[in-house]
């Protein structure tokens, strides 16, 4: 290795490029700046303004952002759903009239005041979600109107009837305690805006209201089309709102037994700011209470800490001004560029030089050069079957093999002419093997571990497996579950080629070539999926060995076979028996004397090794040309190989014509025969092996001769 290369080494080795898009990928990551936002705010004000961080001015601070609070979250539900709500301003102040007039004017219980104000944000919020949701009135423009109707009837109400309130004797200890107590430390403000956000956050994101919010946030025709109710979801958001605002209402005429001029003023402009602010998307359908609550902190903290600051309502408005229009630019440049900044930086391909692989060339006198033995092949199912990943047989000679449609097919026996859809899956099976009670097992490509009972059932065993905690990419979801066989216990041992990538996408994984592979083991008794290995190459086949004590897993980037010890005193550990060889493996499997079949699924290429020694040139291929000139690992020739425990090449067969299996990822000796199978063809192969046992069956090597 040059100098050069030893700098490439370290530099795309080491530095770990690919944490940025792991980490842009993540949901979370929308509440990273709102969040950051939310800490400097904090921090800043705390340490300018002294006794910020007292008792009795959190108390008094954590009152007032209760009741806003409350608004945010009613105006988030509203614009989750794809509207906008000016009309919280005015529905705060009449609510609070209506509670303040119950008790002091008509001396009526507290009860029956925040019924009264309820029932008007109640009313206003219907008002506003028949004219949008119902009417289809534009959002802004009615909710606009609404505002200016309600705050002009405040106004008049409060010119004419403040002074009874002002001069009233009435008194209530209930409507002090709502005021002015605690409970566990905490005031009903506060405890009401936990409760509701609570609540709310569980509806949105647990219950089928709140999946129906999201999806018309999203697109209101792809809603209508899936039978959501559309205009009944848009009348709810904002009757919600209504009563939210009004909740607020009441709460603060609670707190100043009065309602003055100035009550819920601009309240709607700090209220869209707050929720904005917090990374809620005015488009609609992306956003959470979580986010609505940090706006809120961040908005009431800054403009309670400017007033203490001794800036007047004019420093307040152009701040929050400013602050608006940032989250809204931040928005929506965030919102149309994030796949594209994904582009730039989710692939980070390594460094890697191949080791130097004998020849596989026709005639070269290595163990590994290929001939035309498989040209002989007869044909099952041609042009029946798409993507015969891996084939299989049953104890009564049926064939089986998934296609990339989501189906297992099973051919008749004997003639194998006959064929039935056995099973639908719904993703893309790969690997098969059958456990001692006859079930199908598979691993499905993005889905996970699968198994099909005789009667055809089809049952989830795994999805996921424990998550590292020091994991930066999120390894609990199985993204390209691929090969699997059965012990003798029941313990299943399957492999995930890709924590990065889905199965799908393994062209980026090989110009990434990341060792994210893994070798994991379902357990049958608990339901458990465990991760035994990692930090593999695309690890891919994988079989049990003959002795059932070891067994043998290919990574297939690396071109390279490790034999895993279940048993004895190099149990829990792994060796490498096959290194550098001129094919890339896939499927492993037992053979009728003793050795083990593997696949080649394609032979390596001295351009794609040559830019494995280059990273940045991948990077740049990647995210500069189009998919159909990259450059990755061809998968149009392959082959056959035999190897035994000891990892030496017996056999290499292949069909250089490119007729009958120019491509193959897995094959079945059953009976003196050999089944073939291949992701990228349209038919089975067939072909008899010289010498073989005629006898001999996968099912009787695992399980015993059936009875």
């Amino acid at each position: 290795m040059t100098f050069r290369e030893q700098l490439q080494a370290w530099r795309y080795n080491l530095v770990p490029d690919h944490v940025i898009g792991e980490i842009l990928t993540k949901r979370w990551t929308d509440n990273a700046i709102p969040f950051l936002a939310l800490v400097i705010v904090v921090a800043s004000f705390g340490s300018a303004i002294p006794g910020f961080f007292k008792l009795y001015s959190l108390q008094e601070s954590t009152r007032q952002l209760g009741e806003f609070s409350l608004v945010v979250t009613g105006l988030t539900v509203v614009m989750l759903g794809g509207g906008i709500d000016l009309a919280v301003g005015s529905i705060f102040a009449l609510s609070a009239f209506s509670a303040v007039s119950m008790v002091f004017i008509f001396e009526q219980p507290v009860w029956l005041a925040f019924a009264a104000s309820m029932a008007t944000g109640a009313t206003f919020g219907a008002i506003n979600g028949y004219l949008i949701g119902f009417l289809r009135l534009r959002a802004f423009i009615t909710t606009l109107v609404t505002f200016i109707i309600g705050r002009a009837l405040y106004d008049i109400l409060v010119v004419n009837f403040g002074s009874k309130i002002q001069m009233s004797m009435a008194s209530s200890d209930t409507w002090d305690f709502i005021g002015d107590g605690t409970i566990l430390g905490l005031s009903v403000p506060v405890l009401s805006a936990l409760v509701l956000a609570i609540v709310t956050h569980i509806a949105l994101t647990r219950s089928r209201p709140g999946w129906h919010v999201l999806a018309v946030g999203g697109s209101r025709r792809s809603a209508h089309n899936a039978g959501i109710k559309v205009r009944q979801t848009v009348f709810m958001t904002y009757v919600f709102s209504g009563l939210c605002a009004a909740a607020a209402g009441f709460l603060i005429a609670t707190r100043l037994s009065g309602a003055g001029p100035g009550t819920g003023h601009g309240l709607e402009i700090l209220a869209l700011t707050a929720a904005v602010v917090g990374g809620n998307s005015l488009g609609g359908g992306r956003g959470s209470v979580v986010k609505g609550i940090m706006g809120a902190i961040i908005v009431m903290v800054m403009t309670n800490g400017l007033i203490r600051l001794g800036y007047g309502t004019g420093t307040n408005q152009m701040v929050l001004g400013i602050l608006l229009a940032v989250a809204v630019t931040i928005d929506i440049r965030w919102l149309k560029n994030r796949h594209k900044v994904l582009n730039e930086v989710y692939v980070a391909p390594v460094y890697l030089r191949m080791g130097e692989a004998p020849s596989a060339v026709p005639g070269s006198g290595t163990p590994y050069a290929l001939n035309s033995e498989l040209s002989g092949a007869t044909h099952i199912g041609l042009g029946e079957v798409e993507g015969p990943e891996d084939v299989i047989l049953d104890r009564d000679d049926h064939l089986y093999c998934g296609t990339r449609h989501g189906e297992i097919v099973r051919f008749f026996a004997p003639d194998y002419t006959r064929s039935e859809v056995f099973a639908h899956i719904g993703g893309f099976p790969l690997g098969l093997a059958f456990d001692r009670d006859g079930n199908l097992l598979t691993c499905v490509g993005a889905m996970g571990l699968y198994q099909i009972a005789p009667d055809r059932t089809v049952t989830q065993l795994s999805a996921e497996t424990r998550r590292s905690f020091t994991s930066i990419v999120d390894d609990a979801r199985l993204r390209d579950p691929n090969d699997l066989d059965i012990a003798p216990d029941g313990k299943v041992y399957f492999t995930d080629s890709t924590k990065r990538y889905d199965a799908h996408e393994w062209t980026l994984d090989s110009i990434e070539n990341r060792a994210t592979g893994r070798l994991l083991v379902f357990d049958p008794s608990d339901g458990s999926t465990k991760t035994l290995l990692d930090g593999y190459r695309y690890t891919n086949g994988v079989t049990m060995a003959h002795d059932n004590k070891s067994l043998f897993f290919c990574e297939s980037w690396a071109c390279r076979i490790h034999r895993y010890w279940l048993e004895g005193p190099k149990a829990g550990t792994a060796e490498c028996v096959i290194r550098d060889m001129p094919g890339y493996p896939d499927n492993i499997n037992r053979a009728s004397d003793g050795t083990y079949w593997m696949a080649w699924l394609g032979m390596r290429t001295p351009s794609f090794d040559l830019s494995l020694r280059h990273p940045a040139m991948r990077k740049r291929m990647a995210r500069r040309l189009p998919q159909d000139d990259w450059l990755f690992p061809n998968i149009n020739t392959g082959g056959v190989v035999k190897f035994n425990d000891k990892g030496e090449i017996l056999h290499t067969m292949g069909d250089l014509t490119g007729l009958a299996h120019p491509m193959v990822t897995s094959m079945r000796e059953h009976k003196g025969e050999l089944f073939i199978g291949g992701i990228l063809n349209n038919r089975i192969g067939r072909y008899k092996i010289d010498g073989a046992d005629t006898g001999w069956t996968s099912n009787d090597s695992y399980w015993g001769a059936s009875k």
